[in-house]
């Protein structure tokens, strides 16, 4: 007569921040043959492959931060394109990047901040071409990061640095002030501080309307997903600055970026990606049929140079 036993084995999983975790619970089947066959004792049980029997999630575990915003076709039109919070569940599909997670790397990453009010307002702009006018850069990184990266660095003493062939000035901005700048070669580093927030601020320099797309860590600063020029970005009238504090979250809120490890970046608990981690990227794009360059600061200066005599006279009229 064959006995039938069923086995129970729980675990308990951690999402490294997503959730609070998780237990998975696992059953097998055993068959206990008797002891009239003759059979050695390694193979008088045999068991049946464990079988996936359930998953659940604490009672009242947060879903994982989403964007809940994305810029639509135009400045404009802004469409949800988030996931809500009843989309996101946790599988073992969508734990797997985590589980198989690399070693951590060194350095700094930008997690995911307290929330921040920030209002958002909407005008119209038409580019003049849906390549930007120029991309510009900052890589940042904890002080020993940036030592290994630039090499033989240069402090700049300026916080905010002219950028698309003088349009716009821009910076990152820490608790306390404009961060450092250092220059090697054409790249340019902030040193930044873990559990510190950050914003970014973009000034234009210009007479004339500019549209700025922002990323960071390879993420848009408008939906928190991957960065593209076909996007839509922030409008900066002639002589305005624009302050990013996070990622948006709604038309009134954001969530702060803050200085973190690449392993709790948001980057790598939402997407499973730290590639892109350690640099702020900025596209800037000019309004059809205005030129911006028209009264740049360049060619005021030389219309206050003009003289209103180019060379002394050779004789004195009588």
């Amino acid at each position: 007569m064959l006995e039938i036993l069923q086995l129970q084995k729980c675990y308990f999983f951690s999402t490294k921040g997503l959730t609070p975790g998780f237990n998975c619970c696992f059953f097998s089947t055993v068959m206990k043959i008797p002891s009239l066959v003759k059979l050695t004792a390694a193979t008088a049980l045999m068991a049946v492959p464990f079988i996936f029997s359930s998953c659940a999630t604490p009672a009242g575990a947060p879903p994982a931060p989403a964007a809940e915003y994305a810029a639509g076709g135009s400045v404009g039109n802004v469409a949800t394109a988030g996931l809500r919070a009843g989309d996101f569940s946790v599988t073992r599909d969508s734990i797997s990047p985590l589980l198989s997670t690399p070693k951590s790397r060194p350095g700094l990453g930008t997690g995911w901040g307290s929330r921040v009010s920030s209002n958002l307002s909407y005008t119209s702009f038409r580019r003049t071409s849906s390549k930007p006018a120029a991309v510009s850069s900052i890589y940042y990184n904890d002080k020993d990061g940036v030592a290994a990266m630039a090499g033989s660095w240069k402090y700049t003493g300026n916080g905010m640095q002219r950028a698309a062939g003088g349009l716009v000035e821009w910076g990152v901005k820490g608790s306390w002030g404009m961060l450092k700048n250092y220059n090697t070669g054409s790249r340019r580093y902030v040193v930044g501080r873990k559990g510190s927030n950050y914003s970014l601020v973009v000034k234009n320099l210009c007479h004339s309307a500019l549209e700025v797309i922002l990323s960071v860590d390879g993420l848009d600063v408008m939906d928190g997903r991957e960065a593209s020029f076909r996007k839509r970005g922030y409008i900066i009238q002639p002589g305005k600055t624009l302050t990013v504090k996070g990622f948006r979250t709604s038309e009134s809120a954001v969530a702060a970026f803050k200085f973190s490890s690449v392993s709790g970046s948001y980057s790598n608990l939402r997407h499973g990606k730290t590639r892109n981690v350690g640099v702020i990227g900025m596209a800037v794009f000019t309004q059809k049929g205005v030129d911006p360059w028209k009264w740049s600061r360049p060619a005021i200066r030389q219309r206050h140079g003009a003289s209103p005599f180019a060379e002394a006279p050779h004789s004195r009229a009588r």
